[in-house]
């Protein structure tokens, strides 16, 4: 059963973070913002200017008490010590922001939005050092830890990339349906009726394996080696879109929830951890190779994935409402993961011991 953290909003609840410390912060419609202790005691509350949806949230790696908030085309800088009035906003972005990240060192913020533009802003001169573009909607943004040049993100144009920021360009790029397509050639055609539109994506705690929700309720893993990332996994998750992935801070415990109302646990360490490999003994390969290369990867190693046992989630979680957004946190001495929906409360279920 569900604990209920309630009173922190009216409206409903689209996105959720914790910090280091604790604390977590969630946001609503129309511009609600809270934060709430390990109790789910709402300490803070907080409307941010012009009532637009708040939808992200993160805390500074480094200075847990440093809040961003993304509503409308704004990033607005808090500090949670005295939730009040922005330290200062950045509004750099073209149109709703769907997604922010920031590296662990503190350097650098990530923001993806509706037209498709990541913009990352300098942190220490407050100035956009780097505009990324997808030609549709980008859904997610997430920086690879230990990688404070490196991100990965995904959109609505079924499109994953691999960029650094020295460069405008990304490392390397997968189009999900036409591996898809290119594999499934006898179902293809299905495809079009629920194409694998990327939701969200999700960095595990070494950098190197990354993990994709998507329309079609699959989730896909990612492994990085070099400048460039093959599919090391593939599996039917959701019987709807998936809508959130979140890697849990341990090997490779993965958190999904989908528009089914279900959220669940993936224990997928023994399909990716086998191979670990060290980026600085992978081969690099030139980007210049061409797609058909990249397509041709991913047929293998989907091949491969078939060849093991099914993947079943270690647990299942009847939750009755579509997930909005997934975060986890360490609670009284135990783990929880929170999660909100379309409802203005966050609740918060116990997960097993690893």
């Amino acid at each position: 059963m569900a604990v209920k953290w309630a009173g922190g909003h009216c409206c409903s609840v689209l996105c959720l973070d914790a910090s280091a410390e604790g604390l977590v912060a969630s946001g609503a419609e129309r511009g609600e913002l809270a934060l709430w202790d390990g109790g789910g005691s709402p300490v803070a509350q907080l409307r941010l200017p012009q009532e637009q949806d708040v939808t992200s949230v993160v805390f500074s790696a480094r200075r847990p008490s440093t809040l961003y908030a993304s509503h409308g085309d704004t990033i607005s800088v808090l500090d949670v010590r005295s939730l009040q009035e922005p330290l200062q906003r950045f509004r750099v972005n073209e149109e709703e922001i769907n997604c922010l990240s920031v590296n662990d060192t503190d350097s650098s913020l990530a923001a993806a939005d509706d037209s498709g533009a990541i913009k990352v802003v300098d942190l220490e001169s407050k100035k956009v050092s780097r505009s990324l573009r997808h030609s549709n909607i980008c859904s997610s943004v997430a920086f690879r830890p230990q990688r404070p040049q490196s991100l990965v993100s995904c959109g609505l144009d079924m499109q994953v990339m691999l960029w650094n920021l020295q460069k405008a360009r990304p490392l390397w790029t997968m189009n999900l349906q036409e591996c898809d397509m290119e594999e499934e050639s006898s179902q293809s055609a299905g495809q079009f009726f629920n194409p694998p539109l990327a939701h969200s994506l999700s960095v595990a705690s070494c950098g190197n394996i990354f993990s994709c929700g998507a329309q079609d309720g699959k989730i896909r893993i990612f492994r990085v080696t070099g400048v460039r990332f093959e599919r090391e996994l593939e599996f039917q998750a959701h019987s709807l879109g998936v809508s959130q992935v979140l890697f849990m801070p341990e090997a490779y415990w993965l958190l999904s929830g989908g528009n089914d109302g279900k959220v669940l646990l993936w224990d997928v360490s023994s399909n990716v951890g086998k191979q670990q490999k060290s980026p600085a003994k992978s081969l690099h390969k030139k980007k210049a190779q061409s797609a058909a290369s990249s397509r041709k990867d991913g047929k293998l190693n989907k091949m491969a994935s078939n060849e093991q046992p099914g993947v079943v989630p270690k647990l299942s979680i009847e939750h009755g409402e579509k997930v909005n957004w997934l975060s986890c946190a360490e609670i009284k001495g135990s783990r929880r993961v929170l999660v909100a929906d379309q409802t203005s409360s966050v609740s918060v279920y116990a997960l097993p011991e690893s």
